[in-house]
């Protein structure tokens, strides 16, 4: 009896004991599934053990968790549609902790071709496409929000070791504390940090946008023209839009009204979030070559709306210095309907000279909240707007405390986040960081500030010319940190060969910015041998003597110029530009001698004091500026310029009495997807009889590096009118023929065109006034001269070669005139 007493208590304790050991194997795995490139989680990702088969799915924040076996060591398999498969050991002491697993994307596989009588997922894509209208925000009547942007720039591939070895950088020692070297990732520097947020207005019927920028925390950045462009209006990518903007280039977006003529479309999954069902597909390239995207997409399977889209440029996409790129865009649902952006998303890896040289990552995040969409209340904010697209930095926006953006920010920063503001200002404090920072600044720009005042550029210091010989010229103006309104600058030049001094001096003064008001004054005595144009390579720039056109006649004068101007915005676009002008004019080699203009006239000869008008109309042009001046990023409608100047004589001993008027019309057009075009229109008419100083000088190019501006096979001073019309076209296709070979499309050479033409004429007193002495002047007599171009673009990524011909005027006999060329320049662009 005993016994089995024994054994019912032995047998009860064994049945208690059991679960309580089982249960103490059993434990909880918990992580997370994440993009290596984006840290962007991955939804409905399936995460089992190998052994055991254990596991579950993602959950649509990429986030898992499931019981497991943990009586031995086992493999977790990761794997989600477009990645590669991941995997992980799991040891059998393995703690109850969070982990990260981080997939890689898989490459586009060439896939066998099913035809099938219904693709589902190009059914979808069209549904997609009919609904578009509804879903687009650019069709609401108008739509407000909160938005806040986040940007950080990353060094990668941190060598720890190696830095610290390094002499230059031991001053920064400190800094690689911030280096985040965790197992699962790349050992990274965080380097940059901007946060802004704003409020944004947005109406469709006439399209007025504004953004009021309300808070700013750019360590590094005291520049409103460059904060401005850190807020929305500037970064909103739209995927229901045909083409999605990458940096400069166009991509065909998948939801392009002809998508399936780029694009194939498979379908993957369909999963339930929110009680709504989604439908989850991919979307790949048809052709190599092309600007288009590998992704994916989830769509709700009622309303056809976008939930979350994922872009990545193919890989044979024609954009450069681009390793790895991720735009992510989530909507959600802000009423029973709406479906509105929430959430977008921006990753890109750039090498600029190579994965392991110098490369970094940069992210953008951007969150929506406080969404009000066809509310009066937008159009009553609107209606206070001057001009149709408005940005405003709010005074003492980037003063707020740190206990505003704790409140404020949508979402926290992370650890790295929080000591880039720290450690970026304590950088800038540092001598040797002013030391280097100033240093390759002066390498790039040319400019060395040294306290209140600025030397340079660099590259006019030495040059040589045929008449000067070897030049020497020094340049010191004054910074904004003498003077935030007035800016000095003064030159001193000396020729070797005719030995004498050249120099200038002027004084701008900028009492406005915005809109734009200010005053110049200037004085200079110099050679003057033609235009000067934007992306022009001067005569006396050092590297001007290694491209010079051989066995071509070299022309000079000499000009001392008296100049006073007025600029006057309009926050319309329209501005003023009025300048009065006095010029001494001395012909000096290879032009007609002052003696043969000495006759008829009342003052000196060569001598001209003139007043002038431009109105220049540019509709919503961006521009970033510096303390005193301002480089145009351009505009989306064309650019219109008008401008009368009349000669008087009698007034400092001037000559001539004349009236010049002249006109352009220039724009730059994006053409997706052909690529983009410039076109630029001008004409003019020229009222008095006139030396040539005077007289339209056809632009030409003396040197081998391309000119955009000029006639690259017309030398200086070759051609010259009274009367002229001409245009300038160029039509940059991308890689166009260049994508159907393969070793062409890999090194992502691009395809261009070109042509440029000019007639004019010459009235009959203008020639007798100059066509004297030994000239070679020539003037067009209403004939076409013609030129057109083609050639390679974006070698090695930098470099550009034109072939460039002569088509008019036709050769006359044993005329020896360059009917071809070969020129060069340098451009960066993606």
């Amino acid at each position: 009896m005993m016994w089995r007493i024994w054994s019912i208590v032995i047998t009860i304790l064994f049945a208690v004991s059991l679960p309580k050991q089982s249960a103490a194997q059993r434990k909880i795995l918990k992580g997370i599934v994440k993009d290596r490139q984006s840290d962007e989680a991955i939804p409905f990702a399936s995460v089992v053990f190998k052994i055991s088969r254990q596991g579950t799915l993602t959950d649509s924040s990429g986030i898992f968790s499931f019981d497991y076996n943990g009586n031995a060591a086992d493999t977790l398999f990761v794997t989600s549609v477009g990645y590669k498969p991941a995997a992980l050991v799991i040891p059998f002491n393995k703690d109850s902790s969070f982990i990260t697993v981080q997939m890689e994307v898989a490459p586009v596989s060439k896939e066998a071709v099913v035809k099938v009588k219904f693709n589902r997922a190009l059914w979808f894509w069209k549904r997609i496409v009919q609904h578009k209208k509804e879903h687009d925000l650019t069709n609401y009547k108008n739509y407000s929000y909160e938005v806040y942007n986040k940007i950080e720039v990353d060094k990668n591939n941190i060598n720890v070791t190696k830095l610290n070895n390094n002499k230059l950088l031991k001053p920064f020692n400190f800094i690689l504390q911030n280096v985040d070297s965790s197992a699962e990732e790349k050992p990274f520097l965080p380097l940059f940090l901007t946060e802004t947020i704003s409020d944004f207005y947005f109406q469709r019927s006439p399209k007025i946008q504004k953004e009021n920028i309300r808070a700013s925390n750019t360590s590094g950045i005291d520049n409103p023209s460059v904060t401005k462009f850190l807020g929305s209006m500037y970064q909103n990518v739209n995927v229901y839009h045909n083409f999605i903007p990458v940096f400069d280039k166009e991509f065909i977006s998948p939801f392009h009204d002809n998508g399936d003529n780029y694009y194939t479309y498979k379908l993957l999954d369909t999963q339930y979030m929110a009680k709504k069902r989604l439908i989850h597909f991919r979307f790949t390239p048809k052709r190599k070559g092309e600007n288009t995207f590998d992704g994916d997409c989830w769509v709700h399977d009622s309303s056809y709306a976008i939930q979350k889209v994922t872009l990545r440029p193919s890989k044979d996409a024609n954009i450069n210095f681009v390793e790895d790129l991720t735009l992510i865009q989530e909507y959600r649902l802000i009423d029973d309907s709406t479906w509105f952006l929430g959430k977008d998303k921006f990753v890109v890896d750039l090498a600029l000279l190579g994965k392991t040289m110098i490369s970094f990552k940069g992210r953008k995040t951007t969150t929506y909240k406080n969404i009000i969409t066809n509310n009066d209340s937008v159009a009553a904010v609107l209606a206070t707007n001057k001009k149709a697209e408005e940005i405003h930095v709010l005074k003492n926006s980037e003063l707020l405390p740190e206990t505003f953006w704790d409140s404020s920010r949508h979402e926290e920063l992370n650890k790295n986040e929080l000591a880039i503001y720290k450690m970026i200002d304590t950088i800038q404090s540092m001598e040797a960081y002013k030391r280097y920072s100033s240093a390759v600044d002066f390498i790039a720009t040319g400019y060395r500030n040294i306290g209140n005042y600025r030397i340079g550029p660099w590259q006019n210091w030495i040059s040589a010319n045929f008449h000067e010989g070897t030049r020497v010229r020094f340049d010191l103006g004054t910074n904004s940190k003498l003077n935030k309104k007035f800016f000095v600058h003064s030159y001193l030049a000396y020729g070797f060969s005719d030995q004498k001094f050249k120099g200038g001096g002027e004084v701008f003064y900028l009492p406005n910015k915005n809109p734009r008001l200010y005053l110049y004054l200037s004085y200079f005595k110099d050679l003057d041998n033609g235009q000067r144009y934007y992306d022009e390579v001067t005569s006396d720039n050092i590297f001007s003597l290694a491209i010079r056109k051989p066995n071509i006649l070299r022309r000079f004068q000499s000009v001392a110029e008296k100049r006073f101007e007025v600029f006057k915005e309009t926050p319309g676009g329209l501005s003023f530009l009025a300048a009065i002008t006095s010029t001494q004019y001395y012909p000096v080699r290879n032009l007609p001698d002052i003696s043969y203009f000495t006759k008829n006239i009342t003052g000196d000869p060569l001598n001209n004091f003139e007043t002038s008008l431009r109105l220049r109309y540019a509709y919503l042009e961006n521009f970033v500026e510096n303390s005193f001046y301002r480089t145009s990023l351009g505009s989306q409608y064309p650019i219109v310029e008008l401008k009368y100047s009349k000669g008087w004589s009698g007034i400092l001993r001037s000559s001539y009495n004349y009236q010049k008027l002249s006109t352009s019309i220039s724009d730059y057009m994006k053409v997706p997807p052909f690529g983009n075009m410039y076109y630029n229109l001008f004409a003019g008419k020229i009222y008095g009889t006139l030396p040539f100083s005077l007289l339209e000088i056809h632009p030409g190019n003396n040197i081998y590096y391309y000119n955009k501006y000029a006639f690259n096979l017309m030398n200086r001073f070759d051609y010259m009118s009274d009367k002229y019309a001409g245009f300038i076209f160029e039509h940059n296709i991308g890689n166009g023929l260049f994508r159907y070979i393969p070793l062409t499309r890999k090194l992502k050479f691009r395809q261009f065109w070109q042509a440029k033409g000019v007639t004019g004429s010459l009235s009959n007193a203008n020639k007798q006034m100059n066509f004297v002495g030994n000239q070679t002047f020539q003037t067009l007599n209403n004939k076409m001269y013609l030129e057109a171009g083609t050639g390679v673009d974006n070698i090695f990524k930098f470099f550009r070669i034109d072939l460039i011909w002569k088509v008019l005027p036709q050769p006359l006999p044993k005329e020896k005139s360059q009917r071809f060329g070969v020129f060069g320049s340098f451009r960066l662009s993606f």
